[in-house]
């Protein structure tokens, strides 16, 4: 026969009880695990490592789309609404403020991709795609964006090389 001796006296001082097959009152042994303790040092381990810039597949929000003025947020739901059939984790930005306090705040967010859409890029269906980094791509397809991300996330790459 084994004997458990516990720490946690949890059950005595809740008085639990529970009914067990042949009719007796019982208490229940409850068994203490730091499972959550352990998850909240990992993450809080991952998060210094990266300073907070998570690599695209682990980020909660891949790329945030930045429309220029408040005529192009419908397109920008648009192309949002496209991004999300392809997986990717995207947020609009809809609101008044100006295009770098909105492209500012992305950084300060932590948001690998910055996108950018204009009446040029809604003409030519693309995008000007800043990273992290402060690099800033034009003229970047719709699809080739597609591809590129998801190749990226798929990768599990922890760098993102960009455009």
């Amino acid at each position: 026969m084994w004997t458990i001796q516990l720490d946690m006296s949890l059950p005595e001082r809740f008085n639990l009880h529970f009914v067990d097959a042949d009719n007796t009152r019982k208490r229940p042994i409850m068994i203490h695990r730091v499972i959550y303790g352990s998850i909240e040092r990992f993450l809080g381990i991952l998060v210094e490592h990266f300073a907070g810039r998570f690599p695209l597949w682990m980020t909660p929000v891949q790329a945030v789309i930045l429309p220029m003025n408040d005529d192009l947020t419908a397109y920008a739901e648009e192309v949002k609404a496209r991004f999300d059939e392809a997986g990717l984790l995207t947020e609009v930005d809809r609101r008044t403020e100006s295009l770098n306090r909105k492209v500012r705040e992305a950084q300060l967010n932590q948001v690998p991709l910055t996108l950018t859409i204009g009446a040029k890029e809604k003409e030519n269906g693309t995008l000007a795609v800043r990273t992290l980094d402060g690099k800033v791509a034009y003229g970047i397809a719709h699809e080739r964006f597609i591809d590129t991300v998801t190749e990226n996330i798929r990768q599990r790459a922890i760098a993102f090389d960009g455009f």
